[in-house]
């Protein structure tokens, strides 16, 4: 297929927020990759520990300007089930993505709502594929549409 005429695209037209993926070993991971994606600009920029996991291993968000988009962990057998983050651009997004999902088949992994673990305005929803993997949608901006309280 060919694409012509195709306008650039601004870091806001993306739709991937991040992904994560199991590998054998966290450490060894890192450092490959610390390397392999340092010519794109990205760094390390956040690691998790073990005791904050739900794989109990070591979890490493890589990324620019900040952002972690890929993740991996250990803790899980490489090859298991991926997380796939999609950007979505308002809450009610998120809630449309929760129901399509699950009348297509996808099984409720998290119903939408705010996750303060990651921080106040991570407003997500997750569905597990029919493969298994967890799919998300992530918006990550305040609710502009709730009106402020008196």
């Amino acid at each position: 297929m060919t694409v012509t005429n195709e306008a650039p695209r601004s870091p806001g037209d993306a739709i991937l927020d991040h992904v994560e993926f199991a590998v054998a070993d966290a450490e060894r991971s890192r450092r490959f990759y610390e390397e392999a994606l340092r010519p794109l600009g990205m760094t390390v920029i956040i690691r998790v520990g073990p005791e904050r996991t739900r794989t109990g291993g070591t979890r490493y968000g890589l990324g620019r300007d900040g952002y972690p988009r890929i993740w991996f962990h250990d803790g899980e057998a490489p090859g298991s089930p991926m997380h796939l983050a999609l950007a979505a651009t308002d809450r009610r997004v998120v809630d449309a993505f929760h129901k399509a999902a699950v009348v297509a088949g996808g099984t409720d992994n998290g119903a939408p709502g705010i996750r303060e673990r990651y921080h106040p305005h991570y407003y997500a929803a997750f569905v597990l594929d029919p493969d298994g993997n967890n799919i998300e949608a992530v918006c990550q901006v305040p609710d502009t549409k709730v009106p402020p309280r008196p």
